[in-house]
Formats: structure tokens, C-alpha cells, sequence
């Protein structure tokens, strides 16, 4: 049996996508469905059951001797999110518990962390797990803060020797777009937003650049097809001796001018790109570049290509984002 949580959600409607079949262990997803369309990124496959996650800790228990494995990809993922009392109930709090409970009960984890954790990136975006290194980072927003608490608190009880899950593992994830984001809404990746405005009014906005040796469109990101992210993690849960905490990225950052120039092609039409100021509230907290190493996952024994940009975009587009259906 896997658990995922979050597994309703965008990453996670696409792991238990790629899990489900005839052949796949019983796959348990716990999440709030709420009153909108949510349901529809789990309505094609299989689960063996749906937990909400204010009853995880008693289904753990209850259920300790059959699970294999905790995905934890739930999170309040919003980096304008105010409430910090609940970002790090939700992001801390419920993590710290997930592990004490796969440690005492022999369950691995996977866990969801995030590049938000580097901040600007003035201190690079190496995936550092030790106690020392990530000391350094300083990350601009709760939801940022949050992950990097958890980050921290893990190698505090690794370099202490205490008792950890038989495998644990944190994935720093960079900017994911792909199928089942529908739900998001506002949080949708900037792909799914270029697209409907490409599709519809035929333009595609933009933020100016506010740095003069950055051209407008020029602000640079490591983004990632979730079809990448969902192969690293079965990758890992079929690797049970690989730990640690690693970046998940492609390892080349591209430029936002690029991305919009990618989904024209998929449509098949020429590029109509407006930029716009970048709101002054966010400019402090702007990142211009993000871009991940991947030695450390490379070196661990993944050694599959990520898409290009190109790729993953004209995917998303062509199979998903204009279909009758665009569910995975």
C-alpha cells in the first residue's frame, strides 16, 4: 500500500496516475475534494481508498503493517498565503508527524519540499541536505519557510543519529507545469496561463524586466514537466536505498519568453508577447533566475533526460490543454 497525500491535487493526481494499474500496490489518497472539480484529476484510475487528512494519523496507525510508503505532496503551496499559523500546521507540523510515524512504524517517506527554499538565490541552488548548508538559504515567503523548517529539522535528526524512516527522501521541486492543475486556478503554472490567453485573445502577458542587464522576458526558471517529476519519484520508490535531499528540476533555466514562444508553436501560431510592470508589492521578492543542480540525483543513480521545454510544452498543450478532456 502507497499513501499519497495531496494526491487529489496537481503532482499528485499524476503520481497516482502513473502508480494505478492492474499490477500497482493499493494506492490511498488523502485529500480534501471540496465542491468543485477536483474529483475529476482522480477519475480515471483506481484507488483503494480516499482519507481526509484530518484522519491520516489514525489510518497510519490503524494500517501500519500493510504501508510500504508515504508520498507527501499536501501542502497549502501558496506563496502569498498570509496565515502563517496554518502554512506551517500544514507544511511543518503534519510533515514532522508523518515522519515521526513512518519512523516508529518502518514506512518510507517521500516528501515534497521546494525551491522557494533558496530565496533570491543569492546563495546558488545547490541541494545541500547537511545542517550547515542549509543554514545558509533564506527563503522570502511562509510557504518557502515553511519547507525550509522541515528541511532543517530532518538533517537536525539524521546528523543526531535519531530514528528515521527506512527511507527518506525530500525533493526540492522547481517550477512544475502539466495536466490536472485545472483546480489551482491563480496557482496555475505560467504554461496553463499563456495558453489560454494564446488560445483566446491570442496574446500572451508578460512582466517587464525591472534589472537593466535583463531584457523584458528575459527573467529565467527551471521548469519541469510534471511527467518528469512523477518518473523521479517512482524512480525512487523502486530505489529504496537512495536517501537524502535532492533538487528536481531539468538543470537548465529558460526564459519566460521562451516558454510563451513554445506554446505558440504548439497552437501553431506567431508569437504576440505584451509585458507589463511587475506589481511593486512583489518586485522585493522577485527571483530573475532559478536553475537546479542536479549532480547529487544524477550521482545518487537517476540517470533518465528530463524533457525540453519544447517538448513538455507542446505535450501539455497538444494532449491535455486543448482536448475535449484534459485530464490525466
Amino acid at each position: 500500500m502507497i499513501i499519497i497525500t495531496g494526491g487529489a491535487g496537481f503532482i499528485g493526481s499524476n503520481l497516482v496516475a502513473a502508480l494505478s494499474g492492474r499490477e500497482a500496490p493499493d494506492i490511498v489518497v488523502c485529500d480534501h475534494l471540496g465542491s468543485g472539480a477536483k474529483w475529476r484529476n482522480l477519475a480515471k484510475h483506481d484507488v483503494a481508498e480516499i482519507v481526509a487528512p484530518e484522519d491520516l494519523a489514525r489510518f497510519l496507525d490503524a494500517n501500519a503493517f500493510e504501508i510500504d510508503a508515504v508520498v507527501h505532496l499536501g501542502a497549502i503551496s501558496s506563496t502569498t498565503e498570509t496565515d502563517v499559523d496554518s502554512v506551517v500546521a500544514a507544511n511543518f507540523t503534519l510533515s514532522l508527524d508523518l515522519w515521526r510515524r513512518c519512523a516508529r512504524n518502518g514506512v518510507r517517506l517521500i516528501y515534497a519540499s521546494s525551491a522557494a527554499t533558496y530565496g533570491d538565490g543569492a546563495q546558488g541552488f545547490d541541494d545541500d541536505g547537511s545542517v550547515e548548508g542549509l543554514s545558509r538559504l533564506r527563503p522570502l515567503n511562509p510557504y518557502g519557510w515553511s519547507k525550509h523548517l522541515f528541511d532543517r529539522r530532518v538533517a537536525r535528526l539524521v546528523a543526531s543519529g535519531s530514528e528515521t524512516p527506512p527511507q527518506w527522501v525530500g525533493l526540492k521541486f522547481f517550477n512544475v507545469f502539466g495536466a490536472n492543475e485545472h483546480h489551482k486556478e491563480e496557482q496555475q503554472s505560467v504554461v496553463a496561463k499563456a495558453y489560454a490567453a494564446a488560445a483566446g485573445k491570442g496574446q500572451v502577458t508578460l512582466f517587464k524586466s525591472h534589472r537593466a542587464d535583463i531584457k523584458d522576458g528575459g527573467q529565467k526558471r527551471d521548469f519541469i514537466a510534471v511527467s518528469d517529476c512523477v518518473a523521479v519519484i517512482g524512480w525512487l520508490l523502486r530505489h529504496p536505498e537512495v536517501n537524502g535531499l535532492f533538487n528536481l528540476g531539468t538543470g537548465q533555466a529558460r526564459s519566460f519568453r521562451e516558454l510563451a514562444e513554445a506554446v505558440f508553436k504548439a497552437l501553431g501560431k506567431e508569437p504576440d508577447i505584451h509585458y507589463v510592470a511587475t506589481p511593486k508589492a512583489i518586485r522585493p521578492a522577485y527571483q530573475y533566475f532559478t536553475e537546479a543542480t542536479m549532480d547529487r540525483l544524477r550521482n545518487a543513480g537517476y540517470t533518465a533526460p528530463f524533457q525540453s521545454l519544447e517538448d513538455g510544452v507542446s505535450d501539455y498543450v497538444k494532449n491535455y490543454l486543448s482536448q475535449p478532456d484534459p485530464y490525466r
